[in-house]
């Protein structure tokens, strides 16, 4: 039996999202922007030159690219040895839950609530249940912004007052910052317990805990103890099919934060994406027949998309790419490596958000056949990883990789 490794790299998309418009978004591409400003001499900050990604190339990033936007990206390769294609989002968002459901096969029927781009933002009722709820002298913030400018702003004064900063963004969320030290996480992770009740009447997908240390402008600094609150999926995972099998399920980095705890029997986390590297890599030497690792890379997005760091993406990017033969190595016959995306994060595009775009599937294994599939909906990753664990294709989407009789897995051909 196989193992299975889905491997998110949150935001890097690939842009021809034909509904792009629909978001604001129509001409984001993260992966070709970002070539293009480092062929053009533009992201040299800890770097230099064309954009350097030959694993990713030979696994099909270039020629999925191609597919998706028609341009291939300057610096990258023709692909090699890999089966590849391009995901296409059909839930009615560009975050991070509405993302990774949909890859685990729950595609999202309704959109999800927002708080408006006002000051204040936030429903006045609501705030006054979350200060009476929690015996707090009040809140700060209360509109959209910069995670890292609002404290910068903000933090002072919560330090002194000790209101909680809560904030949102583009995305259905309401986000509280509060300092470790002077506010206490253990209290501010109640806070946000009682949030994430309280905006369950909004329909919003996630609280966010915010920890921060530093006593002034310039010092202030997110920690690693970051922790989603997110409302549960309506239907069943790929995660929780291959338990209902005997399978074990490892989630490397947010990846239970963003079920709700649902269909995760171990959580691994890092202080970085490096660190959740070497996390994934030791899940995919210990993971045996019939186990799932399932594993969110969130710096290109948190530390570079929202910061429109083009550099530092580039930076992000290559690192990746130089990591990626190690995990490779592990893989054994009969084993599947998916890297993907959940939406883009243009760091060119206006403004600090998610941006609307397709995603590369790229797809690797000692007994894959390469070759291209084409475009596929992103429910088509949760049947894959379900054809080649051997499990009942019940989602909604159908497996893009097809088991061949002399064993191992073929790409499925592309629709006409």
């Amino acid at each position: 039996m196989a193992r299975v490794f889905l491997f998110v790299m949150d935001s890097v998309g690939i842009g021809g999202a034909a509904d792009a418009a629909a978001f604001g978004d129509e001409g984001a591409n993260t992966v070709l922007h970002i070539a293009e400003a480092c062929s053009q001499g533009r992201a040299n900050d800890g770097r230099a030159d064309r954009l350097n990604l030959p694993n990713l190339s030979r696994l099909g990033l270039a020629a999925a690219c191609e597919l998706s936007c028609g341009t291939r990206p300057p610096g990258l390769l023709a692909g090699g040895f890999g089966a590849w294609g391009v995901g296409v989002e059909a839930s009615p968002g560009k975050d991070t839950i509405t993302g990774h459901w949909e890859l685990a096969g729950v595609p999202l029927q309704k959109d999800w609530g927002y708080f408006p781009d006002t000051e204040p933002c936030f429903p006045q009722p609501l705030i006054d249940a979350l200060v009476a709820e929690c015996d707090l002298p009040g809140i700060l913030g209360n509109k959209h912004a910069s995670g890292t400018a609002i404290l910068d702003e903000l933090g002072e004064e919560h330090i002194r007052t000790g209101k909680p900063i809560c904030y949102t963004s583009a995305d259905s969320v309401f986000q509280v910052a509060a300092h470790e030290e002077h506010f206490g996480k253990r209290r501010l992770m109640k806070l946000c317990e009682a949030a994430r009740r309280l905006v369950d009447d909004y329909d919003i997908g996630r609280v966010i805990a915010r920890p921060f240390v530093g006593e002034r402008p310039g010092e202030f600094k997110r920690t690693a103890n970051r922790k989603d609150f997110s409302t549960p999926p309506p239907a069943k995972t790929i995660q929780e099919r291959v338990q209902a099998r005997g399978g074990y399920v490892t989630g490397i980095g947010k990846i239970e934060d963003i079920f709700a705890g649902k269909g995760v029997d171990e959580t691994r986390k890092g202080r970085n994406d490096m660190a959740l590297m070497n996390q994934a890599i030791l899940a995919m030497e210990e993971a045996e027949p019939g186990d799932l690792v399932f594993a969110n890379f969130v710096e290109f997005d948190s530390l570079y998309g929202h910061r429109r760091d083009v550099a530092g993406y580039a930076r992000a990017l290559e690192a990746f790419d130089a990591k990626l033969p190690e995990m490779l190595e592990k893989m054994k016959r009969g084993d599947l490596l998916i890297l993907t995306a959940d939406h883009g994060n243009d760091p060119t595009w206006t403004g600090t958000d998610h941006t609307r775009e397709n995603v590369p599937i790229l797809c690797a294994g000692p007994d894959l056949q390469r070759g291209s599939f084409g475009k596929v909906a992103f429910a088509d990753v949760a049947e894959t990883v379900a054809a080649v664990l051997g499990l009942p294709l019940e989602g909604p989407g159908k497996p893009f990789l097809e088991v061949v009789e002399t064993g191992g897995f073929r790409p499925v051909r592309p629709e006409a």
